[in-house]
């Protein structure tokens, strides 16, 4: 006799979900209403109660965006999204409803702050259920809905919505079976980077004790960058950049105009080294919503009492390299390009060309850009959080992705498939391959077991991070632990400040 339908009372009614390999799951519960209409580009509001039972057995729409680059073709209408805006929604995996005071897993996406949704089948949250924690997941507002910078409207209504689902949580996590005072939110690239805004934010104090940065972006914008990247987007829509032309334009225009703008950054010079970047958008640091760049919240001690696990890939940029075809067609002067952008001072290029003497223009390429964006925004991030007092632990990904040959590294975003145990699937085949061998598969499980460890007692298996002592997890087909082995850049870095980024003249 096959098991009933699982049923969860939350705070605003009654769900029902499905139990899928001895796991309840729960798909598509609103955490907000929906944020369109007279609620387009504003804070996010709490859902509206309802009678009865509601169906949660399929995920949400996801928020307004572009095909990801590479994916297989949408189906027809481009998946944006419903036209009734219910885009904040949330998932729930649990190996017992009834459970108490399980450790809770909060995954939010990355996705450049363009792309992404909770229904990648890629972050299944199956396999976290399994090991005995109840596993979270959401969508939130991307693009110009969530990070554009709007007249009169709040800034970083994206990481507005994260702290209304984090606050849903605190809420009615523990009717799920969770302890919503052990919540560990975890996520990589974009992700990590709203989870390094959530932990320099006011308003997301109390809402989580743990946090797992994944390759955590180093971009983050003052407002006159991010209004000057709107002005663009909407002239580009063919709209005043002001509210009310804004809010009475079709989300799927302004997705449109964002990707045209994308296509086209190194136009603009006054966007200094954002130009080249893939993303015209990044939380922003409005004095409000983000008081600090989250760098230097930290450092302060903004989340002193919050346990941090942080860390990137060895090889992060080549991603982003090999999918453009460009691997092995990096000049010279692509390569001057970047290290006048990106190296910081006081050597400045020179002090890449002789660290690095060896590495070629596509090496020093792919190293400033991977340092720049990814690298040492994460270490710094870790260093800030030690320095202020914090409980800090530092990793390494250093496994390459056996996939195509090899040709991509240790790259951006292989953890994410490695973690969930979904290598060989979807976009992560690209990287993996379809039958990936079992010594890399068993990194991903260990990756797994001691995020689950963290997120359980705080203690992955290794010393903590501290500024003269600088222990890290590396990830290896044979794993280890040691110094920090980035060293080399580390100390080109070591006078740099991640603060907002403003226009240049």
């Amino acid at each position: 006799m096959a098991p009933a339908d699982p049923e969860v009372y939350t705070t605003v009614g009654r769900v029902r979900g499905r139990t899928e390999n001895g796991m309840a799951v729960f798909r598509g519960i609103p955490f907000a209403k929906p944020p369109v209409g007279a609620r387009r580009f504003r804070a996010p509001e709490p859902p509206e109660p309802w009678d009865g039972v509601r169906d949660a057995t399929a995920f949400g729409p996801a928020a307004p965006q572009a095909p990801f680059p590479g994916a297989p073709p949408a189906r027809p209408g481009r998946q944006a999204g419903n036209d009734t805006g219910e885009w904040l929604t949330l998932n729930v995996w649990t190996p017992d409803p009834g459970a108490k005071m399980l450790p809770v897993m909060f995954w939010i996406h990355g996705g450049a702050y363009l792309f992404g949704s909770s229904a990648d089948p890629g972050t299944d949250g199956r396999k976290f259920a399994e090991a005995g924690a109840v596993f979270v997941s959401c969508n939130y507002r991307l693009g110009v809905e969530g990070f554009g910078q709007i007249p009169g409207a709040p800034a970083n209504r994206g990481l507005l919505d994260l702290v209304a689902a984090l606050r849903w949580a605190q809420q009615n996590v523990e009717r799920f079976g969770g302890d919503p005072a052990n919540v560990t939110v975890f996520g990589e690239s974009a992700g990590a980077g709203v989870i390094s805004g959530l932990l320099a934010m006011d308003s997301a104090r109390g809402l989580f004790a743990k946090a797992i940065a994944q390759s955590v972006p180093g971009t983050v914008f003052a407002p006159d960058l991010a209004a000057d990247i709107m002005a663009a987007i909407a002239a580009a829509a063919g709209v005043p950049a002001t509210y009310e032309a804004l809010s009475r334009t079709e989300p799927m225009r302004l997705v449109d105009a964002s990707m045209a703008v994308t296509g086209r950054m190194r136009q603009f010079p006054g966007w200094g080294a954002v130009r080249l970047s893939d993303t015209p958008f990044s939380p922003v640091v409005d004095g409000e919503v983000l008081p600090r760049a989250p760098w230097r919240a930290l450092l302060g001690g903004a989340a002193r009492d919050i346990e941090l696990l942080t860390g990137h890939n060895r090889d992060e940029y080549r991603l982003f390299i090999a999918m453009s075809g460009r691997l092995g067609q990096i000049t010279e002067d692509d390569a001057a390009t970047v290290l006048a952008s990106f190296a910081p001072a006081p050597d400045g290029p020179a002090g890449y060309r002789k660290t690095y003497p060896e590495a070629d223009a596509g090496r020093l390429f792919e190293l400033v850009f991977s340092d720049w964006l990814f690298r040492m925004p994460t270490l710094h991030l870790a260093q800030a959080h030690a320095a202020s007092g914090g409980k800090t632990f530092l990793y390494e990904l250093r496994a390459e992705a056996p996939g195509n040959g090899g040709v991509f590294g240790a790259c951006h975003a292989l953890d994410v498939p490695l973690v969930f145990g979904s290598a060989g699937e979807g976009l992560g085949a690209m990287l993996t391959g379809a039958r990936p061998p079992a010594e890399f598969l068993a990194v991903g499980d260990l990756m797994r077991a001691e995020w689950l460890a963290f997120a359980t007692c705080g203690d992955p298996g290794w010393q903590v991070y501290g500024t003269e002592r600088r222990t890290t997890r590396v990830y290896d087909l044979q794993p280890d632990v040691l110094p920090y082995p980035e060293e080399a850049s580390m100390h080109l870095w070591e006078r740099h400040r991640f603060d907002a980024l403003g226009l240049v003249s």
